[in-house]
């Protein structure tokens, strides 16, 4: 009999607080309503990716997860691939990517910010595998509605002098 009674309770409980979730819903995600989080939509799509030389250096498909929280890149070239994790930090107020490949490699680019039209990552001074600390860059600019252009570049010298590591012309599918 105390079984069933508590068993009652706990339905009844489940009724009242399912139907109060109906009558209350949960607010929209920030990531939804506040704009700062559709500054990189420019990226989101189906890409080809050129490098410099005109030859294809891989595939990115791009998208939104999490109630538009995060955009998820999806790269392949090849044998290799990775994903990108991209999202604006609300607490830091700063864009953040977390990048993670096949081959082992994390890269935490936790400093960046959009500005006139570009979408720009940083990294702080870190120890790479060779023993050497950079600093590792990346900007996107938003160069129309089907191409967009991502620039890396590094330095070893805490940012005096700037080493170009990769320049690629994505192209919408």
């Amino acid at each position: 009999m105390k079984r069933l009674a508590t068993l009652l309770i706990l339905i009844l409980f489940l009724l009242i607080h399912q139907y109060g979730l109906a009558q209350n819903p949960l607010p929209k995600s920030p990531c939804v309503t506040n704009p700062v989080y559709r500054q990189f939509d420019f990226w989101i799509g189906e890409w080809d990716v050129y490098g410099k030389n005109g030859k294809k250096a891989g595939d990115s498909h791009i998208e939104r997860m999490l109630d538009s929280c995060i955009i998820l890149e999806n790269w392949t070239s090849g044998a290799y691939s990775g994903k990108s994790y991209n999202t604006f930090n609300g607490t830091t107020q700063k864009w953040q990517q977390y990048w993670v490949d096949n081959a082992g490699g994390v890269t935490e680019y936790f400093d960046g910010h959009y500005e006139d039209g570009k979408m720009i990552f940083q990294t702080a001074n870190v120890k790479q595998f060779d023993g050497k600390v950079k600093i590792m860059k990346m900007t996107f600019f938003n160069l129309g509605a089907d191409k967009v252009r991502q620039f890396g570049e590094s330095s070893v010298d805490n940012g005096k002098t700037w080493t170009v590591d990769f320049d690629l012309e994505y192209r919408r599918k």
